[in-house]
């Protein structure tokens, strides 16, 4: 993928505007323009368009689903994880409670290192705040972060055997 700088220096070159131009028909400073270009500077969507549209260009952002990298591991997770969140509910989670309080206790003792620590630590805090919408988004989340939550995660014992192993089938 081109980063946005790229694609701002190839529309300079194309258009023959140098970052003395672009600074004057945009308005943002040349130091600026020249961190855009370096990488050294972050450079969002926004600013691209508006810093391309000087040059009578707009920028167009393709968004499309890919499937992730994951090891059998971290895939096995997911789906056990997946199928809990399709059982969670206000309900459901009231219910769990002592046992997710449980195993935190338990991971609590056995834990040690970052990420896994604080990761501990957020389990707790999304348990404590019943944040329903937080759970989901790790439960079934395929960003690294949730990857790593689930590492630590405190939700053994709460799928029903019967539904593990239809989610664990699905891995292979």
């Amino acid at each position: 993928m081109t980063g946005r700088g790229e694609i701002l220096r190839e529309v300079m070159l194309r258009t023959g505007t140098t970052q003395s131009e672009l600074s004057r028909l945009s308005g943002v400073r040349q130091p600026s323009v020249s961190g855009f270009l370096s990488g050294r500077v972050d450079l969002s969507d926004d600013q691209l368009d508006r810093l391309l549209s000087c040059m009578g260009f707009r920028l167009e952002v393709v968004r499309r689903s890919v499937v992730p990298k994951l090891t059998r591991s971290e895939r096995r997770s997911w789906q056990l994880h997946r199928r809990l969140s399709t059982l969670l509910n206000r309900e459901t989670l009231e219910s769990w409670i002592p046992t997710i309080e449980s195993n935190l206790d338990r991971l609590d003792e056995r834990v040690t290192g970052q990420p896994h620590e604080r990761n501990v630590n957020r389990w707790r805090q999304l348990a404590d705040d019943c944040n329903l919408p937080g759970i989901h988004r790790v439960l079934t989340g395929l960003d690294r972060d949730s990857i790593e939550m689930r590492e630590v995660s405190p939700m053994s014992g709460l799928l029903p055997d019967q539904q593990r192993r239809e989610a664990l089938k699905q891995v292979g």
